[in-house]
């Protein structure tokens, strides 16, 4: 299996990237879960280069780019939150998936919060995705609870609250 490598996002160039990587992974997967219309508005206003761009400059968010074999597969964000890590986000291309990418994210991820001292990580996920709910329980996660949140444009987030323990060390290496 070819490693992935992810990379910090610290410039413009970077930025745009994952907004690019958005507008695929969005299109191809998440229509067919949320409708075209909340995708629409999802992209425009809460995964463009401005939100992304926000997001890490007012918001504490780390945003990475996934590469393998020098091609961009994906892209991740996080934000520290207590002594939790909040994944946000963890979207790759339909070429990529199946291909141990995702367990290997997680696997960094995971290492990067053992290194802050951090006891868990959390993330929402839809609850009509079952392909990463199953991908998620498949490495510890455990469902905590159901959240609705709406997300303006009146679209809702319709999410299961997911959560990881990490009790001092590192799952999965």
């Amino acid at each position: 299996m070819t490693e992935c490598k992810l990379h910090l996002i610290q410039s413009s160039e970077g930025v745009a990237r994952a907004a690019r990587l958005a507008e695929a992974i969005w299109r191809e997967y998440y229509t067919d879960i949320l409708g075209k219309a909340q995708v629409d508005y999802m992209l425009a206003h809460l995964q463009s280069a401005a939100a992304i761009r926000c997001q890490i400059m007012q918001e504490a968010y780390c945003y990475f780019l996934v590469e393998r074999e020098g091609d961009l597969i994906g892209y991740a964000a996080v934000q520290e939150q207590g002594e939790s890590l909040f994944l946000s986000k963890l979207y790759l291309l339909h070429s990529a998936r199946g291909k141990g990418a995702a367990s290997q994210v997680l696997a960094e991820l995971e290492q990067m919060a053992h290194e802050k001292g951090l006891s868990r990580i959390w993330l929402t996920v839809n609850r009509n995705n079952q392909n990463s709910i199953a991908i998620y329980q498949k490495k510890g996660f455990r469902i905590l609870r159901e959240e609705a949140a709406p997300i303006g444009g009146g679209f809702v987030m319709d999410d299961y609250i997911m959560e990881k323990e990490l009790n001092g060390k590192v799952h999965g290496s």
